[in-house]
């Protein structure tokens, strides 16, 4: 504790800067650093060695071996190089390894050196081969910058959404700039590049030459650029051993530093921590690292052996063939806290937590102290913020026990941000262990995100790890616990040296039925790993048909996924995989399939009524079914057939059917339609008038109606109408026609064998009382009193009803006595009643 702030280095009067061992470094590099191809990945992430035998005038014949290490330098991958010269590698933000060729093919690998996949950067770069190359980050994902041999530059700012630009040609460019860098701003990717003295932003359309302000006179090249993680800010190293820092749009400096060097470095980067005011930069050199910013003094640190230096969020991380280490800004509660006579409040409770220890007085003079000036709760925060930017666990532990002993002597102190930051460090401390080798910070953490870092452990394999991270942080199963086993799930089936069945075995008793695990995505990725029949086991595990089946047809397993939408008895689902099978198999084939799931033949029949009906027939036809056959053809001659040639030739079609199936009475109903269909043609040409597609009924009416009596009593001794139904049918006509003197003529030909009260009705219904009455004198009794009643005579019918002497008929008539008129019939009828009942 005495020693805490020995490795601090003031940097001016404003801050100060500490250097700590990350890892010291175990890993058994066969090249020296200066000879490999080098990318690490921010945020702890790991650490890509290719050696580079291209940059020596005779390629090695040995072919180079690509190597991947945790920031600990525990050996991820190792694979030998058998593509083409690599230029420069780089990491995506979903830390996935970008290999830059020079033919300006992209390779993407994996942590464990898996292949993903690779991608082009054109045609134009294939011609003119890849000079240099820049992996950067934006909001928008991981970006490739490709400086050409033509001197041209082209930029994808998103790899996983490839959108090509090639940035316009700078006037003069006869040879490579002497550094570039690419930049973001305004949502967009830019190049800035250096040539001679001038610099010039290059954007999608155009190109300008821009002015550092305040620049230092006599400058003839800039020699190294750098910009800032969070692309705000710049620094510009000259030939003159300057070094300006100011913002990304070159707008506004900020400070200039004379480091007296004027050798190019081999690395600069920017080293600023989150709200930080200072700003400073780190340059590397062979054998010396050098911090400048605003102030007249460099913090300076000897290289004993190559070092690479890796930008981060908060600061830099430092690594060599023997040592990792980490050079940031001390943070503000640190700086207060563990300042030497610092008398802040952190400083105060952290004292006073060891005195109390001690078991000595001071400790509550200490208190008293904080107390007093009303800062207790600021030095609790001061140590709990103070805990979470400490590395080392004793000195974390130290922090956060003054922050509960300060805690106590607090009434309302929300416990929310101590029992946060006790999680954060435990799950800290766990990642940045030298076998899991990720060295978070806590800012990096907190920007990183939980779930983020859950996928990297994901991805690093580290399973049990992030499942217990999970348990202890309480997240939900479907953010946590499930999709880890899920991804556990899909490395497990890429176990070839495992058999099927145990791999699905050994999958279900771990998944079981766990929320949010989805087996269709383990048999997918089965299947991608050329694993079938694993996937098809796995399937039956998932309890939802609507995953199963598309990936059972993605598989060829056309049959199984028919049987398995049946089953979940989706119509949607089968019809899905019904059209599938369609263009898969023969048409043979198909209908044999189709014929041993009946649920699945009614379903295609009723789409094939709406949508193919020559398959229809085809179906029928070759199931024998001469019934539906029949139905078919009949369907055919009224909504597909035209001319009436047509109908009549499918009509005959449907009889023959309907005879072969054995139903006589649809086969003769069909006849006598074909018999009207000509019929109706031959009285269109003769009459004139719409006939066609009448029924027989309608056909008689409309001769009725027309005039042509004989026409349509022919018509009705041709298709043998009954008797009853063509008096009616005519009796209907002619009134409608008002044609009463025909009406009577026709009453008058012969008995009715409809009787004549549906006479009194057409009239009455025609408002036709005068005709009414005429008819009503010819029904026969049994009818009288309700012919009478309709044509309005209540007195007469009364008369009958009592001389029928019907109980039914007198109440009938005695319901049609109204008003003062039919006072007396009313009477007369009670006193029929009466008699009625003494006898």
């Amino acid at each position: 504790m005495d020693c805490y702030t020995a490795n601090w280095n003031p940097l001016g009067d404003s801050a100060f800067y500490r250097k700590y061992e990350l890892y010291s470094m175990d890993w058994d590099l066969k090249e020296e650093l200066r000879d490999c191809l080098v990318a690490a990945a921010p945020y702890g992430g790991p650490i890509a060695l290719l050696r580079n035998p291209w940059r020596k005038e005779k390629a090695a014949s040995v072919r180079p071996v690509l190597e991947i290490y945790s920031a600990s330098g525990m050996p991820l991958a190792s694979l030998l190089w058998k593509s083409g010269p690599v230029v420069s590698l780089g990491w995506s933000a979903e830390e996935e390894l970008l290999c830059v060729q020079e033919d300006g093919v992209v390779l993407v690998y994996g942590l464990h050196g898996d292949f993903r996949r690779s991608f082009s950067m054109g045609n134009e770069v294939l011609q003119n081969r890849v000079l240099d190359a820049r992996i950067f980050h934006t909001e928008f994902g991981s970006g490739v910058a490709i400086l050409t041999g033509a001197h041209r530059f082209t930029v994808s700012a998103n790899v996983g959404d490839l959108k090509l630009r090639r940035m316009p040609e700078v006037p003069g460019l006869q040879s490579a700039p002497s550094c570039w860098t690419p930049l973001c701003q305004e949502r967009a990717a830019h190049i800035l590049l250096a040539v001679g003295p001038e610099l010039y932003l290059l954007d999608h359309t155009t190109y300008s030459t821009v002015t550092p302000p305040g620049l230092v006179s006599g400058v003839s090249s800039f020699l190294q650029m750098a910009v800032s993680f969070t692309y705000r800010h710049l620094a510009l190293f000259t030939d003159t051993g300057h070094i300006w820092m100011g913002t990304a749009s070159l707008k506004e400096k900020l400070c200039e530093f004379n480091c007296n060097i004027r050798a190019p470095p081999k690395q600069m980067v920017w080293c600023s921590r989150p709200r930080s005011k200072e700003r400073a930069v780190v340059v590397a050199w062979e054998r010396r690292l050098m911090v400048v910013g605003d102030a007249p003094e460099s913090i300076q640190f000897v290289l004993d052996e190559d070092s690479y230096l890796v930008p981060e969020l908060d600061g830099v991380r430092i690594f060599s063939h023997s040592t990792h280490e980490f050079l940031h800004e001390v943070p503000v509660a640190s700086e207060e806290i563990f300042k030497i006579a610092s008398m802040a409040p952190g400083a105060l409770l952290l004292e006073a937590q060891k005195e109390y220890e001690k078991e000595s007085q001071k400790a509550d003079e200490y208190l008293r102290e904080i107390q007093e000036l009303g800062q207790l709760t600021q030095a609790v925060q001061q140590c709990i913020e103070a805990a979470g930017h400490e590395n080392r666990p004793d000195m974390q532990k130290n922090l956060l026990r003054a922050a509960s002993f300060g805690k106590c002597f607090l009434d309302r102190f929300p416990p929310d941000s101590f029992v946060r930051m006790c999680q954060d460090l435990r799950v800290l401390n766990a990642v940045r262990d030298f076998h899991i080798g990720i060295p978070l910070t806590y800012s990096q953490y907190k920007q990183l995100t939980i779930q983020v870092l859950l996928d990297r452990l994901v991805s690093r394999r580290l399973y049990p790890l992030a499942i217990q991270i999970c348990e202890y942080l309480r997240l939900p199963e479907v953010q946590g616990v499930s999709r880890i086993l899920a991804h556990w799930a899909c490395y497990k089936v890429q176990q070839k040296d495992v058999s099927d069945e145990d791999v699905a075995r050994a999958i279900n008793q771990k998944l079981g039925d766990t929320p949010g695990v989805s087996y269709s995505d383990i048999a997918a990725r089965a299947y991608g790993c050329g694993r079938t029949e694993l996937a098809i086991k796995l399937l039956e595990y998932e309890p939802r048909s609507g995953e199963q089946v598309p990936l059972l047809l993605k598989m060829k397993r056309s049959k199984l996924a028919l049987s398995k939408a049946i089953e979940s008895g989706d119509t949607d689902l089968v019809f899905t995989v019904l059209l599938h099978l369609k263009n898969e198999l023969n048409r043979g084939d198909f209908f044999m399939t189709l014929r041993n799931q009946p649920m699945a033949l009614s379903l295609y029949r009723q789409f094939c009524k709406h949508q193919e009906l020559e398959t229809l027939k085809d179906l029928y036809n070759q199931d024998d079914n001469h019934q539906e056959l029949g139905s078919f053809h009949i369907r055919a001659s009224y909504t597909v057939e035209e001319r009436i040639e047509g109908r009549v030739a499918a009509l005959h079609m449907a009889a023959d059917a309907f005879y072969k199936a054995k139903n006589e009475f649809a086969a003769k109903a069909t006849e006598d339609q074909m018999r009207l269909l000509r019929l109706q043609r031959r009285l269109e040409d003769e009459l004139g008038g719409q006939f066609l597609d009448l029924s027989l009924h309608d056909t008689v009416t409309t001769l009725i109606l027309g005039g042509h009596n004989k026409r349509a009593e022919q018509l009705a001794r041709d298709f043998r109408i009954p008797d009853k139904r063509l008096w009616w049918l005519k009796l209907t006509a002619l009134a409608h026609l008002d044609d009463w003197e025909e009406l009577e003529k026709f009453s008058k030909s012969k008995k009715s064998p409809i009787g004549y009260l549906p006479f009194v009705e057409i009239c009455m219904k025609q408002h036709n009382k005068y005709e009414a009455k005429k008819y009503a004198s010819r029904v026969g009794p049994e009818q009288k009193v309700k012919a009478l009643l309709l044509v309005g005579d209540v007195a007469q019918a009364a008369d009958v009803a009592i001389e029928h002497r019907n109980e039914a008929e007198l109440s009938l008539v005695l319901s049609h006595c109204t008003g003062a008129t039919d006072g007396a019939t009313a009477d007369k009828i009670q006193r029929a009643r009466a008699q009625a009942q003494k006898k």
